[in-house]
């Protein structure tokens, strides 16, 4: 899940991430679609759900790099 690399530290543009933030994000990730479920929300708002998560990973990914710069 290319989400959980992200919200793990990796950037898209290479760079070092760490394997605990990919595990912390992929916790995280899963305690959603789990918490998601439990609710009863249906398939198609946790997609989007995904999807906006997905989305928040890549823009504070690309303000990251450009902080950095």
């Amino acid at each position: 899940m290319i989400a959980a690399i992200i919200l793990g530290g990796t950037s898209l543009y290479g760079g070092r991430g760490s394997v605990w933030g990919t595990v912390l994000a992929v916790l995280i990730l899963g305690t959603l679609n789990n918490g998601l479920t439990l609710l009863d929300i249906s398939s198609f708002w946790q997609e989007i759900t995904r999807g906006v998560v997905l989305i928040l990973a890549v823009t504070f990914d690309q303000l990251r790099v450009r902080n950095a710069e």
